[in-house]
């Protein structure tokens, strides 16, 4: 079960993650800190190129187990203007979505086409039979582009928060098969 390692979506085009992504990746989180390090904890001061390459080497060891499928999300010029990934750990039959988006290529329609074109993709698999997105409540950008891509929200329960400005409520939302 693997879905296609390029997926074009128009404004943006999703690849698997490769080691020559790293260097990118690091200065993108680097300059979206503010923006990430409220609800990402792995989102650090301290975050470099040898984060982003183990996080590489661990994208490519999930790939080929199956258990996720990250991609780096790239505009038309071919910058690295974001991240998404479909992971394996809400249990069978379902992809959960992750995202970042860089700050310098917010509110240009990016993460909601690469959510567009990642989800068809996953409910294309055998056996998945829906794609979730899960949220903190206090993270409104995630919450609105859950909502432009049709994810209905199914279920609000607690959970720890791991940042100072997570509210401690998990909302789950899922698009499921046509």
């Amino acid at each position: 079960m693997q879905p296609p390692e390029t997926i074009n979506a128009g404004e943006v085009i999703l690849r698997r993650w490769e080691p020559q992504h790293a260097e990118e990746g690091a200065a993108a989180i680097r300059e979206s800190l503010p923006e990430l390090q409220p609800f990402l904890p792995w989102a650090h001061d301290e975050y470099d190129v040898g984060d982003a390459r183990e996080f590489v080497e661990r994208s490519t060891n999930g790939w080929d187990t199956g258990e996720e499928f990250n991609y780096a999300i790239l505009n038309a010029d071919g910058d690295l203007v974001g991240s998404i990934g479909l992971m394996t750990r809400m249990g069978p039959g379902v992809l959960e979505i992750g995202y970042w988006l860089r700050t310098g290529h917010t509110g240009r329609g990016y993460m909601t086409a690469a959510v567009e074109a990642v989800t068809p993709a996953a409910l294309a698999l055998p056996g998945i039979d829906r794609v979730a997105i899960r949220h903190d409540a206090a993270n409104a950008r995630s919450a609105a582009v859950a909502e432009r891509t049709g994810f209905a929200e199914v279920e609000r329960r607690s959970a720890k928060a791991e940042t100072s400005s997570q509210s401690g409520t998990e909302v789950v939302r899922v698009r499921r098969s046509p």
